[in-house]
């Protein structure tokens, strides 16, 4: 996105959604469970070096992290007992992000979601927050392709099943890792911190500056007005 249009929307055909802290306000739920099931296992983080180093990647690769970095070995069986758990706590508190579903409907272009939850988390997700049938054939996960976040994979992989090219995608997304995907994809983004695992966080400073931040929904078409379908009003579109 050159500067004469970054935040305008011109150019784009494609909105690709994050799932996890971006469609669900669902991050701060796995990360508060993850450091609470680490710290039974004599490893202790807090929520920065979660949004540093975890948030964005697959599961497989951050219990790689904690092996590489900790030198533990969890349990066999902590994989599946985390999962279990957090999908418990999702049952229990999980809630859909504030303003999101006035700003898929309010789209003018297409728009679906690449994540890198496991598809079973995603569709569970969706189903619990009242998106799923919005995002209905129209979810990628980092399953479908070699490498997850912050390669570029996921990302292409969603504009080439939607049909658009690299360029004309427009990511939004809350993670370091989704951000770096985003920017070796080629692909203008948003920095989306209207998360509740976001408060407190920045980015450190040797991020590349996202093209956008985004504090909350309410404020989309605020910043995209070409990105609204002109048969919807304005205020249908951002409540």
């Amino acid at each position: 996105m050159d500067e004469a249009s970054k935040g305008s929307g011109a150019g784009i055909d494609l909105v690709i959604f994050d799932c996890d802290g971006v469609l669900i306000d669902s991050e701060v739920i796995s990360a508060r469970m993850l450091i609470a099931e680490l710290a039974a296992h004599g490893v202790t983080i807090d929520m920065a070096h979660v949004a540093r180093h975890f948030l964005g990647r697959s599961y497989p690769v951050v219990l790689q992290n904690v092996r590489e970095t900790f030198g533990i070995d969890l349990p066999a069986s902590f994989e599946a007992d985390y999962r279990a758990r957090l999908l418990a706590a999702f049952d229990r508190d999980l809630k859909v992000m504030p303003g999101v579903s006035e700003v898929i409907d309010g789209l003018r272009v297409p728009y679906c979601a690449a994540t890198s939850s496991s598809p079973p988390r995603a569709r569970h997700s969706l189903m619990l927050t009242g998106l799923a049938a919005r995002f209905e054939g129209r979810i990628f996960t980092a399953s479908e392709v070699a490498r997850g976040k912050p390669a570029p994979d996921l990302f292409l992989h969603a504009a080439a099943r939607m049909g658009v090219a690299p360029a004309r995608c427009l990511v939004i997304e809350d993670s370091l890792m989704g951000l770096r995907a985003a920017r070796a994809a080629a692909m203008p983004v948003v920095h989306f911190t209207g998360g509740s695992h976001m408060a407190g966080v920045t980015l450190p400073e040797d991020e590349p500056d996202p093209d956008v931040t985004l504090t909350g929904f309410a404020g989309f078409f605020v910043q995209f007005p070409e990105l609204a379908n002109p048969d919807l009003s304005r205020t249908e579109s951002v409540t």
